[in-house]
């Protein structure tokens, strides 16, 4: 039985412990989750709690950064990104940008050669705008503190940062920003001006199913994708990491369609 938990500012109406405890189950393993809030001083004792009494642990908004001084390495994707998702015996790992890869390829989403929005240049979205500029998307990323977005363009490079919002014909608008749920439900961090002139519109938040932002873009007949599938997918890949196993795009499919069909009836 492995313990586990998640950790972040706000994790009241986190669907972590649900799918961890699903995948343990559909591969074999079992584990107990625990969703951990934790406003920000009192994130270095939940820092250093988790690291001695956890198997391992998953980490949230806004914490992605901020676990990484605890950690005694970081692997992989959380190098490349500078952000971490996934903590096992105090090494760092990120699984976010494959699982946000696999929920495009999922919606029948090809970046190569389009032109994107990201909103927001979080942990979140530092991974999403590498994986998509990796396979030859275009990508603009605007944040409120601009000197995020150009830090993150000089990291990465192939990415061009945006001092201000003005409407433009993009394939696809992502929301990074947490615009959206808990305090700000019910308000997008843009509005129809920005949403008409994309062809799909994606939001990282999964709760709630339908943000303000997604509502908006449906309105406007455009197809819309919500972040349960990233969530998922990137669950799926750290708990393999957990687990010490081989990841299977074909077995994360699969054992999401069998989530869906046991939480959605």
């Amino acid at each position: 039985m492995f313990k586990l938990a998640v950790i972040g500012k706000d994790v009241s109406k986190s669907d972590s412990a649900k799918m961890h405890t699903f995948d343990f189950q559909g591969l074999g393993s079992e584990c107990s989750y625990e969703l951990i809030s934790a406003p920000q001083e009192e994130f270095d004792a939940a820092a250093k709690r988790l690291l001695a009494e956890y198997d391992a642990f998953n980490v949230t908004i806004p914490y992605k950064l901020d676990i990484i001084p605890y950690l005694k390495g970081i692997e992989g994707d959380a190098r490349v990104f500078g952000a971490v998702n996934t903590v096992k015996d105090g090494v760092g790992y990120n699984t976010d940008g494959v699982g946000f890869m696999l929920m495009l390829e999922n919606n029948g989403i090809r970046p190569q050669g389009k032109k994107i929005l990201m909103l927001g240049a979080g942990g979140a979205g530092r991974s999403v705008v590498k994986k998509l500029t990796d396979a030859g998307a275009q990508v603009y990323l605007y944040d409120v503190r601009y000197e995020n977005a150009e830090r993150v363009s000089r990291e990465f490079g192939n990415i061009r940062p945006l001092r201000e919002l003005v409407p433009d014909d993009y394939y696809m608008i992502i929301n990074g920003t947490g615009v959206g749920m808990h305090k700000t439900e019910g308000i997008s961090p843009v509005g129809e001006e920005m949403l008409s002139r994309c062809e799909v519109a994606c939001d990282l938040i999964y709760y709630p199913r339908k943000s303000e932002f997604l509502r908006i873009a449906e309105s406007l007949g455009k197809p819309i994708v919500n972040g349960e599938g990233m969530l998922y997918y990137q669950a799926y890949y750290a708990d393999c990491i957990i687990l010490g196993r081989e990841p299977s795009a074909a077995e994360a499919k699969k054992l999401f369609e069998e989530y869906k069909r046991v939480y959605r009836g």
